[in-house]
């Protein structure tokens, strides 16, 4: 049988040993404890059988039953495999007895576990019959798009998509003070979500660098998303603000010597503001939940170039750094005025883009005062993601390749500090627009068990290019692994090693090389022309109680400054 075939005969029921093995693997999980209950949509729908369930109990036959009289070995072992091909393993998506998550592994929003920079849906995830739906439906075809080019075995061929979002935890899951949750649920009724975080992150020099010590940072943020359909009946609208509050001292500059990359994610754009307006957006779904369009105050790594696995790292959260030192690319928490449309053309693929304003990253520090930005162009970023579901455990993966243009012409990196006496040697200088070019890959390798579809093993990496006639930073690639359940007790736990590698601009260099062998100072932060250094970060995230999380992080930087 072709695998066309078997695919239509598998979404249609009309091959009886696909469907039998079905509804002989949906009925045996029936069985499993409450507390162990299966994820709602990481199974095939399963036929009706009443006949099977009396008074509440269940008589299930198990997957490896012997053969009806009559059956040859050889069909037996055809609907073993079946079972094993159609179905994940129960142990893989299990769920931990002490979640404070729903079964459906999807967090009430807005969730302090999400990644900072996660666009979160008003109305409640997991309800189909909620406007706001954690994804937007396929708008040209509800089968799938590149991965019906894989082979039969590795790709799942799941029919409908899971409900869990792209989510991993970065705070602490559930909530610090459960006592609030009449008050939310109340709130969240009338269409009024909130969330309130504290995020402290203390980093120490205990060797090299340029002076030891620590360091201490934090982040206070407020999120407020309001559900217009719930609260004025204006169908598919809402609109998402968020004020935060950051303070301290950070450890790059002044102890590490490191003026290209910040150490620390909470400490940047905004540090020692006390009330920093982050987001000021209003998102319309349209089209019957196929198109979703957002605009307004944001920052455009909020949906491009990101990732809640990136944002589990400190260097790399909230995006790339090659990315977020463009002026350009308005990293969070720096917002600017912009729109992104997001559509998905099939159930594994999506497409958005955006035009964005642009101004210097240091203009309007604290986020209120608009007049004071001065655009100097228009930002054009266009992002394609494929997501795949491989093998029978439904191993989520996302390749993501974007692109982005910025109009702002950019004075030429070598003549930026060059003395007149050589600007000659320096040859012809021009100014240029900037281009950046992304790919960015994770893929889960295995299933541990856990509160949704990313708890699990993965594997990640990804390329950063820029213009190197404009940028100081023209090339960034990174790879690592981030692990969750690595100690069998500590299920909701999580590992995260990354190594990256950041190369200055050939054009940065080659003026830097001029002053250097003229004799004249690079300046105070420079001790020598700049090629390339490199970063390995580690992290273990202890999910401690709801509400908190603990990660202790290790940072080793070869070439510092």
């Amino acid at each position: 049988m072709t695998r066309q075939t078997r695919r239509a005969h598998d979404r249609h029921g009309r091959h009886p040993f696909p469907h039998a093995c079905r509804w002989l693997l949906a009925v045996s999980t029936m069985a499993l404890p409450a507390h162990r209950a299966l994820a709602q949509a990481a199974l095939p729908a399963a036929p009706t059988v009443p006949s099977l369930v009396t008074s509440g109990a269940v008589s299930a036959m198990p997957a490896t039953a012997v053969a009806p009289e009559g059956m040859t070995s050889e069909r037996q072992i055809s609907l073993n495999l079946d079972v094993e091909r159609l179905g994940p393993t129960p142990a893989a998506i299990r769920r931990p007895p002490n979640t404070p998550i729903p079964p459906s592994g999807v967090p009430t929003y807005p969730s302090a576990g999400l990644a900072t920079m996660s666009v979160a849906p008003v109305s409640s995830p997991g309800d189909n019959r909620a406007f706001h739906k954690i994804e937007l439906d396929a708008i040209l075809t509800h089968h799938e798009g590149p991965s019906g080019l894989l082979p039969e075995w590795i790709d799942a061929q799941h029919d409908t998509d899971l409900e869990d979002p792209y989510y991993v935890p970065t705070a602490g899951s559930g909530h610090l003070v459960p006592q609030l949750n009449p008050l939310r649920k109340k709130l969240l009724d009338h269409g009024v979500s909130f969330a309130f975080t504290y995020k402290g992150e203390a980093m120490g020099v205990i060797n090299g660098g340029v002076e030891r010590g620590m360091s201490y940072v934090h982040e206070l943020t407020a999120q407020v998303n309001f559900d217009l359909e719930k609260m004025a009946g204006i169908t598919g609208w809402s609109v998402h603000t968020l004020v935060m509050e950051r303070a301290g001292h950070a450890v790059s500059h002044d102890r590490v010597g490191e003026y290209y990359v910040n150490l620390q994610e909470v400490y940047g754009l905004s540090g020692n503001v006390v009330a920093h307006l982050v987001d000021f957006y209003a998102e319309k779904k349209m089209l019957d939940n196929h198109l979703d369009i957002t605009f307004g105050r944001m920052a455009l790594t909020h949906v491009f170039a990101t990732s809640p696995l990136l944002c589990s790292f400190m260097v790399t959260c909230s995006a790339p750094v090659a990315l977020k030192l463009d002026p350009g690319f308005s990293v969070y928490p720096k917002a600017t005025w912009g729109s992104r449309i997001r559509l998905r053309p099939t159930r594994d693929t999506a497409i958005q883009l955006g035009a964005y304003s642009v101004s210097a990253l240091t203009d309007n520090p604290s986020g209120w005062a608009w007049g004071s930005e001065k655009a100097t162009g228009l930002m054009l970023p266009v992002e394609f993601t494929w997501q795949p579901f491989l093998t029978r455990n439904r191993l989520p993966g996302h390749y993501v390749l974007g692109y982005a243009h910025d109009t702002t012409r950019y004075p030429d990196q070598i003549g930026i500090g060059l003395p007149p006496a050589l600007r000659t040697a320096a040859g012809h200088q021009r100014s240029a627009p900037m281009d950046m070019f992304w790919f960015e890959g994770d893929q889960m390798v295995y299933r541990r068990g856990g509160r949704n579809q990313m708890a699990g093993g993965y594997l990640m990496a990804g390329y950063i290019h820029n213009t190197p006639h404009v940028t100081s930073i023209s090339d960034e690639a990174y790879g690592g692994l981030s692990f969750a359940g690595v100690i069998p007790s500590r299920v909701t736990d999580r590992l995260g090693i990354m190594y990256s590698w950041y190369h200055v601009s050939h054009r940065k260099e080659e003026g830097q090389i001029l002053r250097y062998e003229a004799g004249y100072s690079l300046g105070t932060a420079v001790r020598a022309p700049q090629t390339d250094s490199h970063i390995i970060e580690a992290y273990y995230a202890i999910d401690a109680m709801p509400g908190i999380l603990v990660q202790p992080e290790f940072e080793y930087m070869i070439r510092p400054g």
